[in-house]
């Protein structure tokens, strides 16, 4: 059952519970302390008491009459003063004594105690019950949250001992390792090196996309250096209060030269490590340009033979500041890349150790399919095949579950409460033998791996799945504009057929688009613009998004030469499509019929002469 927490209250609503109860007390109860010997009763009560002998002295004044009852210990009585001509001789009948009545007054010392202090520390007191019992509601135990821990780095240590990853653990970045290794050999020989002058680096830098394993190798480091390991993220240095990030810089960097060796890790350094900006706000200096500035100041101020090694990751190390990347601060940079297709095929082996899975598991053909994906998503992979495997009764995964594994994470679960009509699902089948189509005419065309018109979670109603035989590191121009053709396969075999378009080629117009754009701008694969970019990729690492740099002029040639480009692919795929229309039709039947074909069947029925249908 999923927890219901309760919201989290502002700090502002507790103290004015404190200021409330203290109020109340202030009203009611101090001034009943305060005045405990003097106790107020109407005229009548007054007389009653006369009557029956409990007065026994009375002091009578202008507005008021004081009395004394005759207990051993004598309580104070006061009553309002009446026009009462028969009151002396009511009080000579019951033998009442004149006199002043002596009233109980409190010590200075006393009352000062009552009124200030006590409201003062009753006050403090239930707003530190207040605070222990929200900072407890916050997880942070009854201590303190970060923002009351002044200038600590809050850096997470690991134990060699208990995070026992190694390098063994990290496949798929062979590379990265190997320029890594030598950070651990330093540590444990750093004679060998300075017995030669050499110095180790200060600082090595991962970069790379999302989910490659930068993390993880820095862990691996120091499992494999066999010392102590600490790792803080660049937002934990970002404070509400100004100069608390420098504080626990100085403080991380304190802690790091007293447990020497070790390794000392910053996730997403491009937090406080971007570039510096003279014209930042009103002309100061905030608070992540003095975090960064101490931060270099640190770097420079260790010494680096002590076995300190400073390793940051980030995805955007062209944001970073000059000054963070010269030598003497990290001095290297480590690509740490998407794997390859060997690299795939170790790190699914890697992960599938640890699950149970039938013996003979085809992980070339994964890790082929699975094109691109990076080492989490690979994981993500395999786990999403085990899930599967428990789904079906089976206790070990198959091969099936790590291929429809590999769809999940690219187009989402199957989407079972997605009804087509007839009609809707005889287009999209149409649509997606268009495309396998056209692939299949084509020749530099990855081979078509599986058709499916089943709709999944992503929004896509169907999907064609084309798996290369091996890795590709470079496209010639011959084939982009094949693969353009491709996606523009669906499109034209909806017009050729029902002579009528859809809205479910907006994704292939849109990937045609950018494919042709980069391939003019980019790529310098035209005649017009010969070899000039006209276009600069972004943030290479989280998505790669271009920007155009050219005049509007050129521009605006540009925007007509890609839909020149687009629209002469689109009649080679529609005179591919009306050469095989009997094709066309027989595999669209049995797509509709079946609903999932694979790229045997597809190409068997595509390759059957023509005679036999």
């Amino acid at each position: 059952m999923k927890e219901v927490k309760t919201p989290k209250k502002p700090l502002i609503f507790y103290y004015l519970i404190a200021m409330l109860v203290v109020m109340a007390l202030n009203a009611f109860l101090f001034p009943t302390l305060m005045n405990r010997s003097i106790k107020e009763v109407d005229y009548s009560q007054f007389l009653k008491m006369v009557r029956e002998g409990q007065v026994k002295q009375v002091q009578v004044e202008d507005e008021l009459i004081l009395f004394a009852d005759t207990a051993e210990r004598p309580a104070i009585y006061k009553t309002g003063r009446m026009d009462d001509p028969e009151l002396v001789n009511r009080l000579e009948e019951a033998k009442v004594s004149y006199g002043k009545v002596i009233v109980e007054q409190m010590s200075p010392l006393m009352s000062f105690l009552l009124s200030w202090v006590l409201p003062i520390v009753a006050m403090v007191l239930i707003g530190q019950l207040l605070m222990r019992f929200m900072f407890k509601k916050m997880g942070t135990g009854g201590a303190p949250g970060p923002a009351m821990t002044f200038g600590k780095s809050n850096a997470k240590v690991y134990v060699p001992s208990t995070t026992g990853i190694k390098f063994s653990d990290v496949a798929g970045e062979d590379e990265a390792k190997e320029v890594l290794t030598e950070i651990v050999d330093f540590l444990h020989n750093p004679k060998k090196y300075t017995a030669i002058g050499a110095k180790m680096p200060k600082g090595a830098l991962l970069v790379g996309p999302p989910g490659t394993g930068k993390t993880l190798l820095a862990k691996a480091v120091a499992g494999e250096a066999n010392v102590p390991f600490f790792s803080i993220s660049g937002s934990e240095f970002v404070e509400m209060f100004v100069g608390m990030g420098a504080a626990k810089v100085r403080d991380l960097f304190k802690q790091a030269n007293e447990k020497a060796p070790c390794i000392v890790f910053i996730d997403e350094i491009d937090t406080i490590g971007k570039k510096r900006d003279s014209a930042n706000g009103m002309g100061g200096n905030d608070e992540r340009e003095q975090t960064l500035n101490q931060l270099l100041t640190e770097m420079d101020g260790f010494d680096g033979t002590k076995g300190v090694i400073i390793l940051a990751a980030t995805n955007r190390p062209e944001s970073l500041d000059p000054a963070l990347l010269r030598p003497g601060r990290f001095d290297r940079r480590v690509p740490v890349e998407l794997p390859d297709l060997s690299g795939r095929e170790a790190i699914l082996r890697v992960h599938a150790a640890k699950i149970k899975h039938a013996a003979g598991l085809d992980f070339s053909a994964i890790a082929r399919a699975a094109a691109g994906a990076s080492g989490a998503e690979l994981a993500n992979i395999v786990n999403e095949a085990a899930l599967r495997a428990v789904r079906q009764g089976r206790d070990e995964v198959i091969q099936s579950d790590m291929e429809e594994s590999v769809e999940v994470v690219i187009a989402g679960y199957q989407k079972k409460n997605k009804i087509l009509s007839d009609r809707e699902k005889l287009i999209v089948s149409y649509h997606e033998i268009g495309h396998a189509l056209v692939a299949a005419l084509q020749t530099h065309s990855a081979p078509v791996h599986k058709i499916t018109i089943i709709p999944r979670t992503s929004g896509a109603l169907g999907y064609t799945m084309q798996v290369e035989e091996g890795e590709r590191n470079l496209m010639s121009k011959e084939e982009i504009e094949n693969k353009i053709a491709t996606f523009t396969g669906g499109r034209a075999a909806e017009e050729l057929v029902f002579h009528s378009i859809t809205t479910g080629a907006s994704n292939d117009i849109e990937q045609a688009t950018r494919m042709a754009r980069a391939m003019l701008a980019q790529f310098g694969m035209s005649e017009e613009f010969g070899m000039v970019a006209l276009q600069t990729q972004n943030n290479l690492y989280l998505g790669g998004d271009a920007s155009l740099a050219c005049s509007p002029e050129t521009a605006a040639l540009l925007d007509r030469k890609v839909i020149e480009l687009v629209k002469r692919q689109y009649d080679k795929a529609e005179a591919l499509l009306a050469q095989n229309m009997d094709k066309l039709h027989e595999l669209a039947k049995f797509l509709y019929e079946k609903e999932t074909i694979t790229g045997e069947e597809f190409m068997r029925i595509l390759e059957k002469p023509a005679l036999e249908n």
